[in-house]
């Protein structure tokens, strides 16, 4: 190999390497058509619910994907504080700090009109939808755990997202119960967490140049994930002008 090419392959430095990451922020989901108009109002009360109904099996599948890098992950320091994502979303009782993400998002819906039965009936979640969660958690199952761990690194972006949303939400669509925004809220602060021992992890174990590259190609993996299901959930609930079929 010529000192040009070593130089070329060369690692990156730890900066250089966080700011690749972040580069990713372009092709967020935040970005998407359906995303954007979420947070200028522009969605119909059908098409909102449609997201809210099919984005639930996203939420009760985050705890099986992160019990799945927990099965992989032999070091115990790591599983102590992956645990906390867990219990983010599961609950640790049924008082309103108490009850997790999945118990929220429920909330959502029923801000929103859905009958609690309806979202977690999971009869409303688009095949396409079905088929981009589960590619996710059976990525984190067969995946090393570092891996897994580093596809989280979507959550360098997602405090904005839920900015946003609980910006758009009280002026656009003010028909939502105000209560059923708390999923935003507590999401914005554990979100930084989780970035912080996401990247903690990543960045311990992905040390070479084609590692890097790696975690690179892992972190466009989640965001496609994630762009999927929008595009699933536009395609449907706007371009298809579906109607909720919801009684």
């Amino acid at each position: 190999m010529t000192l040009s090419q070593e130089t070329e392959h060369a690692t990156w430095s730890r900066e250089e390497f966080v700011e690749r990451l972040a580069s990713k922020r372009s092709g967020y989901h935040l970005e998407h058509a359906f995303e954007v108009l979420m947070n200028e109002g522009k969605l119909t009360p059908d098409a909102l619910r449609g997201w809210v109904l099919n984005r639930f099996y996203y939420q009760v599948s985050i705890p099986r994907k992160d019990a799945a890098i927990l099965a992989n992950c032999p070091q115990r320091e790591v599983r102590r504080a992956w645990t906390k994502r867990i219990l983010d979303q599961d609950g640790t009782g049924d008082g309103p700090e108490e009850c997790g993400g999945i118990e929220a998002w429920i909330r959502l819906g029923e801000a929103c009109g859905i009958p609690r039965e309806e979202i977690t009936s999971l009869r409303h979640v688009l095949p396409s939808v079905r088929f981009a969660v589960d590619a996710y958690v059976n990525f984190a199952r067969s995946a090393p755990w570092q891996e897994a761990i580093c596809s989280s690194l979507t959550e360098l972006f997602a405090g904005e997202a839920h900015a946003k949303r609980l910006a758009a939400f009280p002026i656009h669509y003010a028909w939502v119960a105000p209560e059923g925004l708390a999923y935003f809220r507590a999401r914005q602060s554990q979100s930084k967490r989780d970035v912080h021992h996401g990247l903690e992890v990543t960045l311990a174990h992905f040390t070479t140049r084609a590692q890097q590259e790696r975690a690179l190609e892992i972190l466009q993996f989640k965001m496609d994930v994630l762009w999927s299901i929008l595009d699933a959930i536009h395609g449907e609930y706007v371009l298809g002008s579906k109607r909720s079929t919801l009684k």
